[in-house]
This record gives structure tokens, sequence and C-alpha cells, in this order.
């Protein structure tokens, strides 16, 4: 970065004041931070929807809808955070080529915030991502850049970066430091603040999956903050490494195959991924997962993504255990984003068929929770 002095008098300095050149030019990036900051002034908070469980168990169930943002999916928050950190951090000006390694949902999101701002966008993405998220993103103006291993995302996109003189926003690593844990409207404070006239407005649980690590920390700082009680649960797909390094308390040098449960799950323990303010996790089967998506839709009367499956069957494990201790209480969860997108992958029998996935057995277990409390065998 080149330096200056000023003259006397020009820049209002006292004369041998040494200037910095900001690489950013100002102007441009205050209409840019206005501009991000604008989505979200537009949009009210997504819905906090309540789950139909029997009225005498004494515990309520919510799912916080966040299919309900511009871009469809819960990463429209994570968006919104990496480019006004990024923006004030003075890495992105007018014209920087944005880059992200996704495998769908954040690379749907931060391609419609480029957009906003006129910047180019590049998904570097494993070819195994769905159609419809690809069309999401290339609908949203951005590029996808596909490679064959989910490995390979990461070196990818650094290396595009370096090539196009681009920014690589680099969810996994910023996820949990872009977002304001404390408050500003995340999605733990609007969670606390939509219960506050619920019966049970402290919740016993709240349950997530983990994709980039930023949701659960977030969540797990803000409870531990404003000193609740509330305990955080996250739930993690098969093939992921997140379980394995959480359970070998090795977050450093776990690895595992990826995840088919788009969104959440990944090869290796993310950097934002912070397991000391985890209360409770474990690892959920895929079949399970894709038995709780459908069932959900049945329940909700809306089509939910497999994420949601993933996490609305942790919800169910600890409200069975909450039944049978004869506990009452809510419990949150989050409902990710809509099943649309996953038309030719989870809710295609013929694929579930192909990647061995039978969620019947599972499917059984749910028929019969409503009347009594219980999954299992």
């Amino acid at each position: 970065m080149s330096e200056t002095t000023s003259a006397s008098g020009g820049s209002g300095l006292p004369p041998g004041t040494w200037e910095a050149q900001c690489p950013v030019d100002r102007a441009w990036l205050s209409d840019a931070v206005r501009i991000v900051e604008a989505d979200s002034n537009r949009s009210a908070d997504t819905h906090l929807l309540t789950f139909p469980l029997p009225a005498h168990w004494g515990i309520d169930l919510y799912l916080k809808d966040e299919s309900v943002h511009p871009t469809g999916s819960l990463k429209h928050r994570l968006a919104r955070s990496l480019f006004l950190y990024s923006l004030c951090n003075g890495w992105i000006g007018e014209g920087t080529t944005i880059i992200e390694a996704s495998s769908g949902s954040t690379a749907v999101s931060e391609a419609y915030f480029a957009r906003l701002l006129g910047l180019p966008f590049i998904a570097v993405m494993p070819r195994s991502t769905s159609a419809a998220k690809i069309a999401l993103i290339t609908f949203q103006g951005g590029q996808c850049h596909l490679v064959d291993s989910p490995g390979e995302i990461y070196a990818e996109s650094r290396r595009l970066a370096a090539e196009t003189g681009g920014r690589y926003l680099d969810q996994f690593t910023y996820a949990e430091r872009a977002t304001d844990w404390r408050g500003n409207n995340n999605i733990a404070e609007t969670i606390f603040a939509q219960l506050a006239q619920e019966r049970y407005p402290i919740p016993e649980w709240i349950v997530v999956g983990a994709g980039t690590g930023g949701t659960s920390a977030t969540i797990g700082r803000y409870v531990r903050y404003r000193r609740h009680a509330t305990r955080l649960c996250v739930v993690d797909p098969e093939n992921s490494a997140f379980f394995g390094g959480y359970a070998a308390r090795d977050v450093g040098h776990v690895t595992d195959a990826g995840s088919r449960i788009e969104g959440i799950g990944r090869p290796r323990v993310e950097p934002s991924f912070l397991p000391t303010v985890i209360d409770a996790m474990f690892q959920v089967p895929d079949a399970a997962s894709v038995a709780a998506m459908r069932w959900c839709t049945d329940q909700l009367g809306r089509s939910v993504g497999g994420s949601t499956g993933t996490a609305l069957w942790g919800a169910l494990q600890l409200i069975a255990g909450m039944r049978a201790r004869g506990e009452h209480g809510s419990v949150v969860t989050l409902l990710c984003d809509g099943g649309e997108r996953y038309r030719g992958t989870l809710y295609d029998d013929e694929w579930l068929a192909r990647q061995g996935i039978d969620p019947a057995p599972y499917a059984a277990q749910l028929d019969g929770f409503l009347g009594s409390g219980r999954l299992g065998p």
C-alpha cells in the first residue's frame, strides 16, 4: 500500500501527516454497504412455525423457516454477513470478482448479493451438486466452476482468486466471525424474541446441522452471552467429518468422504466449527434424514429440504427423551430450505435406490411417533 504526506491545508491534516492510499474507493464502499443493508431492511424476519405435537405432551416444537429469504435458504444470512465483513475489511472493491467454495445454497445467496453490487461471481463446487442448485446460481448471475472431488474446492477457489485478482470469501473460515453473535438481529436473537410470548419462552434445546459451523457458533455463543439455560445440539449426516472430530476431540485432523445431504456435513472439520459451544452432538443416518424430510413435508403441508430432515430427526430424538423422562418445555430447529431444490435427488426414489438409501424403516418409526412419543425400531 502506498503512502503520501499531506500538504498543509489540503486534507485538513497537519503538515507531515502520512495518509494511506485506501485500496477501495470509500464512496463506492459506502454505497455497497448501504445496498447490502437495504436488502435486510426490506425483509421482515423469518417465521417461527409451530409443529403439530399433541398438546398434552407439554412439549412445543418450532421450526424457524429460513426458506422465505429472497434466495430461499438459511445461507442468505451468512452471505449477507460475509459480504458486509469483507466490504468493511476493505477486501472487496468495485469490479472485484467474488469467489466461493460452496455445495450450493451459499453460492446461490452470494451470487444474489454480488449481482446487487454489480460484481462477477464464481462458485467452485463438486460435480455432484444438484442441477437445481446450479440453475439457481446461474439465474442469480453467477458462474459455476465444477471440480471432481469435494476436497478440491478450497485450493481451486484460492487459485481462481489469485488468477482473477478476486476475493475468495471463504465461508468455511469466516462464518463464525462474520456474524455479530451478541445480537444485531442474528438468528439466535430473533429466535428468542419470537418465543417471548410462548408458554416456554426459553427453549430446552436448539437443534441445528453443521455446514460451515457458523450457525452453531452464533447460537452457542449467544445463549452463553445471554445466560440462558438452553442447550445446543448439533446433528451431522453420514460421511461428514464434524461428528468424528467432535467425538475424538480432534477437529484438526479428522476427514471423511463428505455428505449426500446438501448444505450440511463436510469432508473435513471446517475452521468455523466451534465444538466448545456445543452441548450434545450425534450422527443421523441419511435414510433417517430423508424419512424425516418427507414426513415433515406431509405434516406441515410445505416441501422441505434434506438438512431440515436431519435437524428434525435430531429434535424428535430429544423430544422422545423428554417424553420418557416426563419433562416439559420447547425445542427449536430450522427449516433450512425448500424441497423443490431436491426433486431430482432426495425426493426421487430411483436416485435414492442408486445411492443405497432406504428411508422406509425410519418412515415407519415416524408414522407412530405422534401416537407414542417414541422413536426406535
